[in-house]
């Protein structure tokens, strides 16, 4: 509310209304967005909203235009014999990781509001209905361009590029070529986010083009989750039976997806088809060296070692990380738990202990940890300093699978919504550690652990 400078203006105090879709602001229409899309790399030309609708736009209190979206207020033009509801179950879900992804400092949408509607929903039970009131810079897909790209409409598309470039990357106006200029800022927006998610061990679940924003935000937050033990291909989402979006895989799917936009974009490119081309692989041809770029430096941080001088050394770095992840796969360590230990292992005697115990063949763990000391001796920086810069990157809690669960089965089996209250504060603080609240940092005992997460559509 403060961010969009909503206290106390008609929105505000008349929330409940508005957030439940029981009333509309007057002077706006809600429109539900059309737009195609690639599911598990299937094409499929009209999706579109089917049960979210665009609420209207409002300017934050930094005077940038956002958008407000309902999610499961009902059937729309593009329900496709849905019901257009959801159940309280995902809208507390997403509310839950988008919020704990922006005190992650990732880009993503965010929840203003999450509201039991008081309806029944039928699913393979009858759930409580619910919905979300996400805000976004906007809600824009990759599978939005390939909507009019389908049809062969490219005046369409043009408008959407005129429109993106507008409202998201005014500083690209006057470019000799704007377009080219677009797709160069996206494949470099996605590569920065996906190396984030990537270094907080997220894994969306459903990375399909229709759930990519050209903004450069985490958008759609179905059955999406974040790691416990790590295993590179680890999967959770009940409906990715192929491991297509695996956590290892979501650099080559955001390529993949980006790919499919640059396919868009050719007819805006060039009056040449064949230089279009040319200009599209020469952008999508960047994707890589930026999300390695970014994830370097991400996990370097991490790690508490500095960027040096000279190139040659980013091969030895990103070795020196590859091994630790091969280390923690081998020995199936908790993803979260391994960094936060880490930053304080030379601080605090009962987190080296704890450390250690993450890895059940020590004598692999001490030698990498020795080829660490020496990486951060050669460095010659201030301990002290590199262990405050690791804790800024380095959270210490997640919103962990078996702790949403409980909020989820708290709200739906009891309408208890206390269990949800407190992990959201929790989570506000993820770098900080919060005196009583280890429950929340500690990964699931056996009878704990989340092995699917589900979309809910």
């Amino acid at each position: 509310m403060n961010d969009l400078n909503l206290n106390g203006t008609v929105l505000h105090r008349h929330a409940v209304d508005y957030f439940s879709a029981n009333k509309i602001p007057d002077g706006t229409q809600a429109l539900a967005l059309a737009y195609a899309g690639h599911q598990f790399g299937h094409f499929n030309p009209q999706l579109g909203d089917g049960r979210a609708f665009l609420l209207g736009q409002i300017n934050s209190i930094n005077d940038e235009l956002m958008d407000l979206h309902l999610k499961g207020s009902g059937p729309t033009i593009y329900s496709r014999n849905g019901d257009g509801l959801s159940a309280l179950g995902p809208v507390i879900r997403e509310a839950i990781l988008c919020e704990a992804m922006h005190y992650l400092g990732v880009p993503t949408t965010r929840a203003l509001a999450a509201v039991s509607t008081g309806n029944e929903v039928f699913r393979q039970s009858i759930l409580p209905g619910g919905i979300i009131t996400r805000v976004a810079r906007g809600f824009i897909r990759v599978g939005t361009f390939q909507y009019f790209a389908s049809t062969g409409n490219i005046e369409a598309i043009k408008k959407l590029a005129d429109y993106t470039i507008k409202h998201y990357y005014p500083m690209l106006n006057g470019k000799q070529n704007p377009y080219l200029a677009l797709l160069s800022e996206i494949i470099n927006k996605q590569a920065q986010l996906i190396a984030k998610w990537m270094q907080i061990g997220f894994i969306h679940g459903v990375m399909n083009t229709d759930n990519m924003s050209v903004t450069g935000e985490t958008i759609d937050y179905g059955p999406c989750a974040f790691m416990d033990n790590y295993i590179s291909d680890q999967v959770y989402s009940s409906i990715d039976h192929q491991k297509r979006y695996a956590y290892c895989y979501q650099p080559s799917i955001a390529l993949w997806n980006l790919t499919r936009l640059a396919e868009c974009f050719l007819p805006l490119l060039a009056d040449d088809i064949d230089r279009s081309v040319e200009y599209a692989e020469h952008e999508l041809a960047k994707f890589e060296p930026a999300y390695q770029a970014y994830w370097l430096d991400g996990m370097r941080n991490k790690i508490g070692i500095a960027k040096p001088n000279h190139a040659n050394q980013d091969q030895l770095d990103r070795k020196l990380i590859q091994d630790l992840f091969k280390l923690m796969e081998d020995n199936q360590a908790d993803f979260t738990l391994t960094f936060y230990y880490l930053t304080e292992y030379d601080h605090k005697p009962e987190h080296k202990d704890l450390f250690n115990q993450l890895f059940h063949s020590s004598h692999a763990i001490s030698q990498w940890l020795q080829r660490w000391h020496e990486r951060r001796q050669y460095d010659q920086q201030n301990n002290l300093e590199v262990n405050s810069l690791m804790q800024d990157v380095n959270q210490i809690y997640i919103p962990r699978n078996h702790q949403v669960e409980k909020a989820i089965r708290a709200a739906e089996d009891n309408f208890d919504f206390s269990v949800f209250e407190t992990l959201m504060q929790v989570l506000k603080k993820p770098f900080q550690y919060q005196q009583g609240k280890d429950e929340y940092l500690r990964p699931p005992r056996s009878e704990e652990v989340v092995k699917q997460t589900f979309c809910g559509t």
